[in-house]
């Protein structure tokens, strides 16, 4: 009896072919990215983004540039003949432009109706149905003579409409109004500047290329307002090159009747629910804790936030905290990354005002040989028409003769003596115009013609007539349109910033350092009124204590050549009765990493000697350990050439004994040591040591020491072999200051 056997269907693959990365990526990623970088992400040197050139060029299409407000919606649905990238992308773009919006310095939209504000990023616009707009007036100097060739015009995407490669901008708004494009491999971030001092810079670098432009443009301008925390030195190499960054700090006012801070600008860079968010955040982990409620009070008068404050709070003191810690004071950095002739290139402002002349001189160029071709075309039709004065009744009888109307144009050509597009103009004169009058007064105008092609020829041949035309535009433009800074300029020096001792509780603590690397703090009033003995671990003890200040910064050198900081408040207070805070899991240490010494100051004043096992000693100023920034771990703290057997801080210098392992003492005075500026130096040789070997063992002060014949062991200069110590000033037996083995 045959089996029932199911079929099974065999799939054959092909072969994956194998393909080269490098060739794949020519082939397929790089066409994408060319086309992100060149048509959409980075803007070119009118200052606008192809997205953005669409859509301001359909709207002067629908005469909407001084025209009435129409709903976006049909602005959205016409670029589209242009931009196809769908309806949202455009009414996005749309969004940014309008004055309602305020992320420009000058809004290129007009609008009306909801369109969030830059400064929300919760705040919907509303959609293009319910919203209306047309071009700002700011934008009859983006279409100036853009009739005349001015700029190439290209087909749009399916080859129906025609529309421009760039505007014929009348002002640099590549820097007017800022611009933020991410590409591929690249990125853009322009910021703005004040339209007046952009043309105020541009004129003087048109008189002279090597104009200080920062004295007419000394910084940014945003329509945010804020203070920029302004270094010249950082703006000048930001200039320069085209990248740095800088700071802007939001502007406030205290409410003493209500006891609110009141904040009225914050920096472009950020947003309302940004800074509330961090706000609470920070209130939530008890870091912030003079603040009882903030609120976006943002109204038709304006952009407010409410900041509630707890009785007793400074509001200057506490707005320094925030500027530290949240979005109230943020950067800005700078990528001048524009497209010049279809090629990416960060630029400093000065070339970039420099490439800006340099296309507005073209497109001036350009509306001038219109002009000239214009005006020569209506002159050879009028100088045809000259030639018929002599005898219109000639002209109308070789009209009247002719049988054919084709042989109408060339029977004149013959007649005249002119060519066909003379004849062509003078065969469609209406009758009535044929008399005397008509064509002297028309005739006249040639030599008024003559004088203006020769005036536009004049202004054409020369540069400097050229940049006088555009100067001319710049001044008027200014005039016209500018307005007054909104972002005030504070100098950097000047400006207070946040510390963080200011906010810290002072008061008098005591500091237990032990061998086994705990720490205790405890408040000069525990201290006073505990009886107990101190609680410390098995066969430890404690061997260094300090009397000082809960705003104290504390040092702590390790025996694997590292210094770790931190603050006295970080520590809790502890009583005597407790273990204390052990410091390897405080601070992280590696494993078989123990703290040799501490050292307790306010001001880094006084030097540090590392006294090492070859005799050597280094003097080191404690002020080599002072950092800028909060960095708790310090690498290379001191040298690693021999092994430390002393470390001691020491405000003024003093005399010291060296003792070796063979028995010998040395006295010396600390002022023999150089100070030296590097952390991990090897010192001056102190104590010689014998040739048959021998090892700095430990270092003490004379005063502790025991020695009782100081002169026998003293050396007036170092190095020095020291002298055996004797029975009589060996003093108490004393350890080294720490282990090292």
């Amino acid at each position: 009896m045959a089996k029932n056997k199911k079929e099974e269907t065999i799939i054959e693959y092909a072969p994956i072919a194998e393909q080269p990365i490098t060739e794949m990526l020519e082939k397929n990623f790089m066409p994408y990215a060319m086309s992100v970088i060149i048509s959409r992400a980075i803007p070119e040197i009118d200052g606008l983004k192809p997205a953005h050139r669409k859509l301001l060029y359909t709207m002067y299409k629908m005469n909407l540039l001084g025209g009435k407000l129409t709903k976006s919606a049909n602005v959205v649905g016409q670029t589209m003949k242009l931009n196809p990238h769908g309806d949202a992308a455009i009414y996005e773009t749309m969004v940014r432009l309008t004055e309602g919006n305020e992320a420009l310095l000058h809004p290129l939209v007009e609008s009306q109706g909801n369109f969030g504000k830059q400064f929300s990023r919760d705040m919907a616009y509303a959609a293009p149905r319910y919203t209306e707009v047309r071009l700002a007036e700011i934008c009859r100097e983006f279409f100036t003579d853009i009739n005349k060739n001015t700029v190439p015009f290209v087909d749009n995407y399916d080859g129906e409409l025609k529309e421009p490669t760039l505007l014929p901008v009348a002002f640099p708004n590549i820097l007017v109004n800022p611009n933020q494009g991410i590409a591929v491999g690249m990125a853009s971030n322009i910021c703005s500047f004040n339209l007046r001092e952009i043309c105020d810079a541009t004129v003087a670098l048109m008189k002279n290329p090597d104009a200080d432009i920062i004295k007419y443009m000394p910084a940014p301008d945003f329509s945010m307002g804020a203070e920029l925390l302004y270094s010249e030195d950082e703006m000048r190499e930001i200039y320069r090159t085209g990248r740095g960054s800088f700071r802007l700090r939001s502007k406030y006012t205290y409410d003493k009747q209500n006891n609110c801070i009141e904040i009225n600008e914050i920096p472009y860079t950020t947003t309302t629910e940004a800074i509330i968010s961090k706000i609470m955040e920070l209130i939530k982990a008890n870091k912030l804790r003079e603040i009882s409620d903030a609120r976006d009070e943002t109204d038709l008068n304006g952009f407010k936030l409410t900041l509630d404050l707890k009785r007793g709070t400074d509001p200057d003191a506490l707005m320094l905290k925030l500027f530290k810690m949240t979005p109230l004071e943020d950067s800005y950095s700078c990528n001048f990354n524009v497209l010049i002739n279809a090629v990416p290139k960060v630029m400093g402002v000065g070339e970039i005002l420099g490439e800006w002349i340099k296309f507005r001189m073209e497109c001036v160029k350009n509306g001038l040989k219109y002009d000239i071709d214009k005006k020569s075309d209506k002159l050879h039709l009028l100088t045809g028409l000259k030639k018929i004065l002599l005898d219109i009744d000639k002209a109308v009888s070789i009209i009247r003769h002719t049988e054919k109307e084709e042989d109408v144009v060339p029977n004149l050509m013959s007649g005249f003596d002119i060519d066909e597009i003379q004849a062509e103009y003078i065969a469609e004169i209406k009758l009535r115009n044929l008399n005397k009058e008509y064509i002297l007064r028309r005739t006249d105008e040639i030599e008024t013609l003559l004088e203006e092609i020769e005036d536009l020829q004049s202004v054409l041949s020369d540069d400097v007539k050229v940049k006088k035309l555009i100067e001319e535009q710049l001044v008027r433009i200014a005039k016209k349109y500018g307005k007054d800074r909104k972002t005030e300029l504070v100098q950097a020096e000047q400006a207070e910033t946040y510390t963080e001792v200011n906010f810290v509780d002072d008061y008098s603590v005591t500091l237990f350092f032990t061998r086994e690397n705990y720490i205790k703090k405890i408040t000069a009033m525990s201290l006073r009124s505990s009886s107990a003995e101190h609680k410390l671990k098995e066969n430890d003890e404690i061997t260094q204590s300090f009397e000082t200040s809960n705003i104290s910064d504390l040092i702590f050198f390790s025996n694997k050549h590292t210094a770790y900081k931190m603050k006295t408040h970080e520590l809790p207070d502890t009583k005597v009765s407790a273990m204390g805070e052990y410091l390897p899991g405080l601070l992280g240490l590696d494993e078989g990493e123990k703290i040799l010494y501490m050292v307790v100051t306010k001001d880094y004043g006084g030097n540090v000697l590392f006294a090492f096992e070859n005799g050597k000693i280094a003097k080191v100023g404690l002020s080599a350990y002072e950092t800028k920034t909060n960095r708790r771990k310090l690498v290379n703290a001191y040298s690693d050439k021999s092994p430390v057997r002393d470390i001691r801080f020491i405000t003024d210098d003093i005399k010291l004994v060296a003792y070796s392992d063979n028995g010998k003492a040395l006295v010396f005075n600390t002022e023999k040591i150089p100070l030296k500026s590097t952390k991990s130096t090897q010192g001056v040789q102190v104590m010689k040591m014998s040739k048959k070997g021998g090892k700095l063992a430990r270092i003490a002060e004379l005063e502790t020491s025991g020695i009782k014949n100081v002169e026998y062991y003293s050396t007036k200069n170092i190095p020095a072999t020291g002298c055996f110590l004797k029975d009589e000033d060996s003093g108490v037996e004393q350890m080294s200051l720490f282990d090292m083995e």
